[in-house]
């Protein structure tokens, strides 16, 4: 019989629901030392944050198959080991959904009446009822960052509430946010100054961070509130203390933090009545801890029984053989997808697949899938293999796959969106050296790196000396670049950059300034 190993305190439902099918053992967190003594015995490991499941303890379960981790980050699993051992990861990204929306809006109504303050002033004897006149959400407007799970369902709160509710979300599809009663707002500048309430449900990304700045506060309506239960990072928090003590924003509810390790660094906790602060409490409710342990337990005793996990991370649903003939073009089918998905603008709205040569005569539906995974997690985190196509379906993406019998093993992604297509095409040369050989209308041979930078110029001299300098005055090296001329205008180039780092948009603004600089995008590589 298989044994499972549950630790860092988690639900005992977790407990009956291995049982089922394998021995259990509920056992309190380990250091690593302790964890490789035992974890040899071990099929299945179940854990929370506490537990750190390093390559070494990896290495010591010589019997893992499956490790969980009851909750939506796996930071505190060596997923690159477990994969190199074959053993799945996966974790529970819905379980806290409704735990997070509702702490999203309790933070907006004790915000609005100013209910910490009230309760404080009323627990010293004070009767200071006049001081703490609040406002109505009714018919006032709530402004939505993001509308995937959690933002969904502030949203159909709020419009039970009477508000009215606008959302941007360049991912999500204006009839899906029309479907629900709210309006779909196309472009951000035209987002802040309608807003009476602001809340956010992004992760963060490269996009997001500092997303609330003092440039777009200043854009929003006077007297705007916020609120951010999402991730720390994505308000600037300087920005948004000088905001409030001007009278630009009324007031703030923040349950996340830049640096939650150092709390007493945030200018926020000098704000006091005009800010309404949480430890990160969006998922800790008494259900929450119930569904994530549910999920994961489930997933282990599915995965021991030999059915396949819903969420994993690592380790494709896919069948052995389908895979065996196409993987060594699974990373080069997700590069060239995390490319021009990174290269759009707009919402995705069609995803064409051509494979060309060889490929034309095999069965690539997990190129498919790694192409839906590059895709969407591009500009989205905890996509896997599993749940990309589930995605795409839920966002009214459509997919078409086609082949071309010629002399090229190719493959070429074709985004629509709503604003414009844009086509990437890539191939293998000498087996495994990944090529990408177009972007949109140039013709290039460049390396996809973690790093690249892109930046489409006017054709004159002296172009790739000013973009280089810009570039190494913020200490960032160039590691490999290309200039390709578009085959469609020849006054028009393109710049094809690999970079040792990530450039950030300080750099790239700089580069947007040079003359005949049409534009600059880093793009970002990632398993």
């Amino acid at each position: 019989m298989s044994k499972v190993l549950i630790t860092d305190k988690i639900n005992d439902l977790a407990v009956k629901i291995i049982a089922r099918v394998a021995e259990a053992d509920n056992l309190p967190t380990m250091c690593e030392d302790e964890l490789c003594e035992i974890i040899g015995d071990y099929d299945a490991i179940l854990v929370r944050s506490q537990t750190k499941v390093t390559s070494k303890v990896i290495e010591a379960g010589k019997n893992l198959k499956i490790i969980a981790r009851a909750g939506v980050g796996v930071d505190n699993i060596d997923v690159d080991a477990a994969t190199q051992k074959g053993i799945i990861v996966v974790n529970s990204p819905d379980g806290n959904t409704h735990a997070a929306a509702e702490h999203t809006v309790a933070m907006m109504m004790s915000m609005s009446r100013n209910i910490p303050a009230a309760d404080k002033s009323i627990k010293s004897g004070l009767w200071e009822r006049s001081k703490f006149t609040g406002v109505e959400v009714y018919n006032k407007t709530l402004g939505i960052i993001g509308l995937g799970k959690i933002g969904s369902h502030v949203a159909n709160v709020a419009l039970a509430l009477g508000m009215k509710v606008v959302v941007f979300d360049p991912y999500s599809n204006p009839e899906i946010v029309e479907k629900i009663g709210a309006k779909y707002i196309k472009h951000l500048e035209d987002f802040w100054g309608l807003c009476d309430y602001i809340t956010i449900h992004t992760p963060k990304t490269k996009e997001t961070t500092g997303l609330i700045n003092v440039n777009t506060l200043n854009r929003m309506k006077k007297g705007v509130r916020i609120i951010n239960c999402a991730r720390g990072g994505i308000i600037d928090e300087k920005a948004l203390f000088e905001a409030i003590k001007s009278g630009q924003v009324a007031q703030c509810a923040i349950d996340v933090f830049e640096d939650e390790k150092n709390i007493s660094s945030s200018p926020l906790l000098d704000l006091g009545e005009k800010a309404i602060l949480t430890p990160h409490l969006g998922a800790s409710t008494d259900e929450a801890q119930i569904n994530v342990a549910v999920d994961v337990a489930n997933q282990v005793a599915d995965v021991l029984s030999g059915r396949n996990a819903t969420n994993a991370i690592n380790i494709p649903a896919l069948k052995p053989q389908k895979l065996e003939a196409v993987k060594e073009y699974m990373d080069l089918a997700q590069n060239i997808a995390q490319i021009a998905s990174q290269v759009s603008n707009g919402a995705i709205r069609e995803v064409s697949i051509i494979a060309g040569g060889k490929l034309s005569n095999l069965d690539i539906s997990p190129l498919e899938i790694a192409i839906l995974k590059g895709v969407l997690s591009a500009n989205m985190v905890g996509i896997n293999y599993v749940n990309a196509p589930v995605i795409a379906k839920q966002r009214g993406i459509i997919v078409k796959t086609s082949k071309i019998n010629d002399n090229e093993n190719s493959i070429k992604v074709v985004i629509e969106t709503s604003e414009e297509k844009v086509i990437v095409k890539g191939t293998l040369i000498a087996k495994d050296i990944k090529r990408i050989t177009q972007i949109n209308s140039y013709i290039t041979s460049i390396e996809p790196k973690n790093h690249m930078l892109f930046v489409p110029h006017i054709n004159k001299p002296n172009m790739v000396a000013k973009v280089a300098g810009v570039i190494g005055s913020f200490g960032i090296n160039i590691s490999g670049m290309q200039v390709a001329q578009s085959s469609g205008c020849s006054d028009k180039s393109i710049m094809i950059i690999n970079t040792d780092t990530e450039v950030n948009m300080e750099t790239l603004n700089e580069i947007v300034c040079i003359e005949g600089v049409d534009d600059a995008k880093y793009i970002g590589l990632h398993n």
